[in-house]
């Protein structure tokens, strides 16, 4: 899991305490639904830190990847126009659901979000929006999915 914030992580180099509800929010749903969770740290909204975070992690096994923050319509937002470029096949459905039910619980501001999932090399990769809302609605409904998707990317 990488966390994608330019403020948090301008916090972390000055040695300030670093508060990260959503990522916490996100190992908590994937550990009740059995998955390890390592935590790979947090990047500036900056594509080439994006970019290598989500290549090292591939590049050490992890089965899913998921990039949280910068997912929005901000200039600062880049994580999509990190992750889009990267992905061998991408997974148009993950977006579409996500925005669906996020609709249906806070209205149109839902569709600004940019929410997306692929495959690289094998591994799924999620970039997921920044608030612990939208962490907990797009990983109840991917989370269940994980372990298949994962099989499927590699067969």
């Amino acid at each position: 899991m990488v966390r994608s914030s330019t403020s948090r992580y301008e916090a972390m180099i000055k040695g300030e305490p670093v508060v990260d509800e959503s990522s916490d929010m996100a190992k908590r749903l994937l550990e009740e639904l059995g998955h390890e969770v390592v935590h790979k740290g947090i990047v500036g909204d900056d594509i080439l830190g994006i970019r290598s975070r989500v290549l090292e992690a591939v590049g050490e096994g992890f089965d899913v990847v998921a990039v949280i923050g910068g997912t929005g319509i901000s200039s600062r937002d880049v994580t999509i126009e990190a992750v889009r470029p990267m992905l061998e096949k991408e997974v148009e459905g993950f977006g579409e659901v996500f925005r669906m039910e996020s609709y249906m619980k806070i209205g149109f501001s839902a569709a600004l979000s940019r929410a997306l999932a692929g495959v690289l090399r094998g591994s799924i990769i999620l970039a997921l929006p920044g608030s612990p809302d939208a962490v907990q609605t797009a990983l109840r409904l991917a989370g269940p999915e994980l372990a298949h998707m994962v099989w499927v990317a590699r067969s």
